[in-house]
């Protein structure tokens, strides 16, 4: 395949015109999304062959912040740690909104062939790890970039004021560390100006390019992180029943938790996830260990229904483990994600924006997603709207591709450009009151 940046004559030839509305129009919009569209692709291959962890973006960061600069805009860095942000003020009076995107990478592998893979590894939990924009933060930095100098191209012409926000840590902070959207809510994120709608997006690989989803009300999963520490004793592998096996506790543990969901909670209204990802015990082939800690997580959408797991949980890990002789301990982790709340009237409001660039047939109502956004603490505080925009090349199956965290996934680099696009048009209609 042949790696070639979408000129703005290209863009605009795949994804048409836009229809001419008041003030700043919908063919000014796709004018200033071709001019910046080069800029976008390469600034996201550079990002993305120099990925970074978690609370540790600080080259990312530093691009971010000197492009703002360069475009004339008052900056403020170092926010919940690498955390950017800027803000620009339009030649008319009118709303306060603000605009997300988040820069960190997962320690994952990459294994997708394009000529700005990522080959940087560093240290995580004590492992040697590669580092990837397995989930695509790298294409929402260059994005909201894009929209920045669109905006700040038409700045005499826009009303109103708009913050932009490059947040640290979506992934979750390191062990030990604070991080992402709470912080940089905690270190004033909105001290400065405080909007009255936040927007936001994400790319996904359950779409194709040119195709926008939303859902209005509840839309990802709270999320919370949990360890389970079984202690038994310690004891040859040839002489099981001189100690307590902590591995087949903890196995009976795993399968149990699977119960709650399917035989102990009605989820015939809203669905839940309880998965344990990671196992750890042993040492060696014959030595039965003494103990085994697992981490898991949890995804609900409703909070009593979330309470009420988690107390499932505690007593389903205890009482198998009491039943095998040994112990149970389960501490569920500070800093959960609450559910990504779509405001519904905001929704509605920015609906006619993602059709006018998607068209009606490409923008799709979405079930509940499991997976969870720390996006969800700006929606908490203030009306949002996030939504989705696909980045599987048209013609492949979505549902087959390689999923977001991924070592395979893969963008289509026209599905950026389009990001642009539909962030700019739904920001700039707000402004100008579009209904």
């Amino acid at each position: 395949m042949k790696w070639m940046i979408p000129t703005s004559l290209a863009m605009t030839a795949m994804f048409g015109a836009g229809t001419a509305s008041a003030q700043v129009s919908g063919a000014q919009i796709d004018a200033a999304a071709g001019k910046v569209a080069a800029k976008v692709i390469s600034w996201r291959r550079d990002i993305h062959q120099h990925p970074e962890l978690s609370n540790r973006e600080t080259r990312t960061s530093k691009l971010v912040a000197d492009h703002l600069k360069k475009l004339g805009l008052p900056v403020r860095t170092g926010i919940a740690h690498t955390g950017v942000t800027a803000v620009l003020k339009g030649g008319k009076p009118g709303p306060v909104i603000a605009l997300r995107a988040d820069m960190d990478a997962l320690p994952v592998s990459e294994q997708v062939d394009v000529p700005f893979k990522s080959t940087v590894t560093t240290e995580y939990l004590g492992k040697k790890v590669g580092v990837m924009h397995a989930c695509g933060h790298d294409s929402h930095v260059a994005n909201l970039m894009g929209v920045a100098e669109m905006l700040v191209s038409m700045k005499q012409e826009l009303p109103g004021t708009v913050l932009f926000i490059f947040q640290p840590a979506e992934e979750g902070a390191p062990e030990g560390e604070q991080g992402g959207a709470s912080l940089m809510i905690k270190e004033g994120v909105f001290s400065e100006v405080k909007p009255e709608a936040v927007f936001g997006l994400h790319v996904t690989s359950t779409l194709n390019s040119g195709t926008l989803g939303y859902r209005s009300g509840p839309f990802m999963a709270a999320s919370d992180s949990f360890r389970i520490e079984v202690q038994g004793r310690q004891s040859h592998g040839s002489r099981p029943w001189s100690g307590v096996d902590p591995i087949v506790a903890s196995s009976q543990i795993v399968m149990g938790l699977q119960t709650i969901v399917s035989r102990q909670i009605d989820i015939t209204e809203l669905p839940a996830v309880v998965t344990i990802g990671k196992f750890d015990g042993g040492v060696r082939h014959n030595i039965i260990p003494d103990k085994v800690e697992m981490f898991g997580t949890l995804r609900t959408f409703d909070k009593d229904m979330r309470a009420d797991i988690m107390k499932r949980i505690d007593h389903t890990a205890s009482n198998i483990a009491q039943a095998t002789g040994a112990q149970a301990k389960v501490v569920f982790n500070p800093g959960n994600n609450p559910v990504v709340m779509n405001n519904a009237q905001l929704t509605q409001r920015a609906l006619p924006s993602l059709k006018r660039v998607a068209g009606d047939d490409k923008v799709v109502n979405l079930p509940l997603i499991t997976g969870s956004e720390d996006f969800a603490y700006y929606a908490d505080l203030i009306p949002s709207l996030f939504f989705y925009v696909g980045v599987t090349p048209p013609g492949q199956d979505a549902n087959a591709a390689p999923s977001n965290h991924s070592p395979l996934f893969y963008i289509d680099e026209p599905g950026i450009a389009f990001a642009t696009r539909a962030l700019a048009s739904v920001a700039i209609d707000y402004l100008q009151g579009s209904k």
